[in-house]
């Protein structure tokens, strides 16, 4: 257990923390200074001095920098992953513009921690591109999970493929258009729903989806 001073009507708590908290504090903290810094230059010494802590306990909870910081990237992707959770109450298409306005939001007001993520200099090193993938191909899953198609066979791994390259596709537009703003938000959303059947559905599977 570690102790954390919190301050409460001008009087100092010492309040224990487990380790899974602590180690939650300290990624939580780390979240938050990629408002106005690339996650490389989180520094493990501010990080500590926030947290009340010495600098080597830091390290007693993440083995390296790289880890804290490949920690600070998973936690990111992990609440963005939430935010865009299907509402299965919706019809098929319905559910997609649901989930892609939800992505928006969310990129919209976290951009500098998602953009950190995808464009930073640590988003080149192997950890990180291997994490990033990892993120890309749940998101495939989970698409692929809502459509009703065979648990194998070529149309399964055609369209895989295709959402994958959506995906892609998904993070550089609205990278882009937080930067330009060519179109307006209703335009895009659009732009981002239109474009997966588009890109990965067959004609007879958008077919059997509408009817």
């Amino acid at each position: 257990m570690s102790l954390v001073s919190t301050r409460s009507a001008g009087e100092t708590k010492r309040v224990r923390l487990s380790p899974e908290e602590r180690r939650l504090q300290l990624i939580t903290l780390g979240t938050e200074m990629l408002v106005d810094r690339p996650l490389e230059e989180i520094s493990v010494d501010d990080i500590a001095k926030m947290a009340g802590i010495s600098r080597g306990l830091l390290f007693h909870y993440f083995a390296s920098k790289q880890e804290f910081h490949e920690a600070i990237a998973r936690h990111v992707s992990t609440e963005f992953f939430v935010a865009i959770m299907p509402n299965r109450e919706l019809s098929l298409f319905d559910m997609l513009r649901d989930s892609i306005e939800r992505y928006v939001d969310y990129v919209c007001e976290h951009s500098a921690p998602y953009r950190s993520v995808l464009r930073g200099p640590a988003s080149v090193t192997p950890d990180m591109v291997g994490y990033v993938n990892e993120t890309r191909g749940a998101i495939a899953d989970l698409i692929v999970s809502e459509l009703p198609l065979p648990p194998e066979g070529a149309e399964l791994a055609r369209l895989t493929l295709a959402i994958r390259g959506w995906i892609a596709f998904v993070e550089e537009t609205i990278l882009t258009w937080m930067v330009e703003k060519p179109i307006s938000r209703a335009a895009l959303v659009d732009l981002l729903v239109e474009s997966l059947p588009a890109l990965a559905l067959s004609p007879a599977l958008i077919a059997a989806l509408q009817g």
